[in-house]
């Protein structure tokens, strides 16, 4: 008699099959480096792609807050549902700007492709908030030129070139002695926004200044090498090209700090540039005691001068080039603020104004003299 056969085995219900992880590939090694902490590699693959140091520190901080929401998870065990969910609760329930939500997106898909080694599918379950088109805040004339009275020393030097070149910010604090040409009247912005080069023009009211500022700063950087410092922080891998640069005096900050530091790495005494917080709270300072009811910053100041170009009848790639946008349509936002109206239309009242104050068209001479006219 045979034996009978042994239950099959009941399957689990579909509820309880757990999720299969996402398949990482080996995390690869890099040059240099020993440890094989997940930040830490994130932080290498940023530098080895020659990434921003402030778009390393913007990637990082997503990457913890992504394992922060998900209960310090490995995000090996994390997947597309995850990423989602975490991009949707930073716009529902932190209610964050569009781009602060794109930004997230980008740092978790560069952890994944680049460090992880995974390619994810498209992500389409994402709440995502509205993008309204903004107009900038643009001052007239007058309001900049009571801003720009109002600033004194390096704040001014600086918010006169975003005024009167068009740079940002950072674009003119990073500016080395080299990139500034008072014979060809021009400035060259190296790695700029997207990590591209331009060249815009050196206003002809700030040249002497800027030589005078230049004498000031060459004769502070001789005593720095005389007291054995004079070394400035070089672009990517320069400084193995050219050993000497970061102590020649072509690449120091044409706008430097007061004060030194010693680099921990080298043990060198380096000067930082001009900070931008000092420049920011110069303008701000500025705004306020200039009375003026816009939300004016720095940032401002460029826009003013894209839209007073155009009010002056440069044409609109002119101004592109000068202000280093990849598209044209991004320029064109500034033909919305003109001083002569939104599309450059009058309004009909100003001709009803006009009409009253050239007064009552006159009477004939017959009904003046009380004749009825046949």
């Amino acid at each position: 008699m045979l034996a009978p056969a042994p239950p099959r085995a009941r399957a689990a219900p579909p509820s309880t099959i757990p999720k299969p992880a996402v398949t990482a590939a080996p995390i690869r090694a890099l040059p240099g480096v020993q440890t094989q902490r997940l930040e830490d590699r994130l932080a290498a693959e940023l530098r080895l792609r020659h990434y921003s140091p402030r778009t390393g520190e913007a990637y990082q901080h997503w990457y913890r807050r992504f394992v922060i929401f998900h209960g310090l998870r490995h995000p090996n065990q994390l997947g597309t549902p995850e990423i989602g969910a975490f991009l949707t609760h930073l716009a529902v329930a932190e209610h964050c700007a569009p781009a602060t939500q794109n930004q997230a997106l980008c740092a978790l898909l560069f952890l994944y492709r680049h460090v992880l080694g995974v390619e994810l599918p498209r992500i389409d379950d994402i709440a995502r908030p509205d993008v309204p088109q903004r107009l900038p805040v643009v001052l007239d004339r007058r309001e900049v030129q009571a801003v720009l009275g109002r600033l004194d020393g390096v704040p001014a030097l600086v918010a006169g070139l975003l005024y009167g070149a068009g740079l940002r910010l950072l674009e003119a604090l990073h500016l080395r002695v080299k990139d500034v040409d008072f014979h060809r009247a021009a400035i060259t912005v190296r790695r700029g926004k997207g990590d591209k080069d331009r060249q815009t023009l050196l206003p002809a009211p700030l040249r002497t200044t800027l030589l005078r500022h230049r004498d000031a700063c060459q004769l502070q950087y001789e005593a720095d090498l005389q007291r054995g410092a004079g070394w400035v922080e070089l672009p990517t891998n320069l400084g193995t090209k050219l050993p000497g640069a970061a102590r020649s005096w072509p690449w120091q900050w044409f706008f430097p700090a007061a004060r030194t530091y010693l680099h921990p790495a080298t043990r060198e005494r380096r000067r930082h540039h001009f900070h931008e917080s000092a420049v920011q709270k110069a303008v701000q300072k500025a705004v306020l005691t200039a009375g003026i009811s816009k939300r004016a910053s720095c940032h401002t100041l460029r826009h003013c001068f894209a839209t007073h170009l155009l009010e002056d009848g440069y044409d609109l790639r002119t101004i592109q080039k000068l202000l280093g946008h990849a598209d044209v349509r991004t320029t064109m936002i500034y033909t919305h603020v003109l001083n002569r109206g939104p599309y450059g239309v009058r309004s009909p009242l100003e001709h009803l104004a006009a009409e009253v104050d050239r007064g009552p068209p006159p009477r004939p001479a017959a009904e003046a003299d009380g004749l009825e006219l046949g």
